[in-house]
């Protein structure tokens, strides 16, 4: 089994899930008393989230190179990193290891062509919604017609999100409001819908939407688990 590093901490209460599903996907796979080998770097998100909201993706760039080469010297055989927004940095990380990176758009994207879906919606922080780093890649290495809900829509989704979410919230008016964002979405022509954040796992689910939803704490953590067991 292979060691899998983990960039966490952003926020811990998804990198909690994805401890959860890891170790819950090797066990299924290997029976027995079986988890995974895995090592965890996790920030403090305060910091994190000073410098998203800054516009510092310099210093964050830098703080995930950082975490990333930690885990490759403590013996990680590769690298997730436990968050949609801060794959914005996701280049300049595997420019500087020399240990594969799982991308969370890729093992996303793998799932939505393998349903057959052409036109996806999207979820997330405003920087996954209207950054290109996600956007852009789904489009240009899958084909992936994207479609993203409208100003008010993507700044509710930013603001649950952080305010909320991230703090352990779980509030019903604000599900209600994914819904309504999601159902906006459909109605846009998105045959799936990506929670686009590891976070929005803990507030919305496939009861609450008409298409398939595409959760990538959950998939991109048992692919992380498929890799190590390759």
């Amino acid at each position: 089994m292979k060691t899998i590093g983990l960039i966490g901490g952003m926020s811990w209460e998804s990198s909690i899930e994805y401890y959860r599903i890891i170790n819950e996907e090797a066990r299924r796979q290997l029976g027995g008393l079986h988890s995974a080998q895995s090592l965890m770097y996790s920030v403090d998100f305060e910091e994190i989230e000073k410098l998203q909201h800054s516009g510092d993706w310099e210093t964050l760039t830098q703080r995930m190179v950082e975490a990333a080469q930690y885990l490759e010297n403590g013996g990680a055989d590769f690298v997730v990193l436990c968050t949609n927004t801060m794959h914005k940095t996701a280049v300049s990380i595997q420019e500087n290891i020399s240990i594969p990176f799982l991308h969370i758009a890729d093992a996303t994207a793998e799932k939505i062509v393998e349903n057959s879906i052409k036109k996806i919606g999207l979820l997330g922080t405003k920087f996954t919604m209207e950054h290109d780093f996600y956007k852009g890649r789904l489009i240009e290495q899958y084909g992936l017609e994207v479609v993203i809900p409208n100003d008010e829509g993507r700044q509710i989704v930013h603001d649950v999100i952080y305010q909320e979410l991230c703090l352990g919230k779980i509030n019903k008016p604000s599900r209600l409001e994914y819904r309504k964002i999601m159902a906006d979405l459909v109605e846009q022509g998105a045959e799936g819908i990506i929670l686009g954040c590891t976070e929005i796992t803990l507030l919305v689910n496939q009861e609450d939407s008409t298409v398939p939803l595409f959760d990538t704490t959950q998939i991109h953590a048992e692919t992380a688990v498929s890799w190590a067991l390759k």
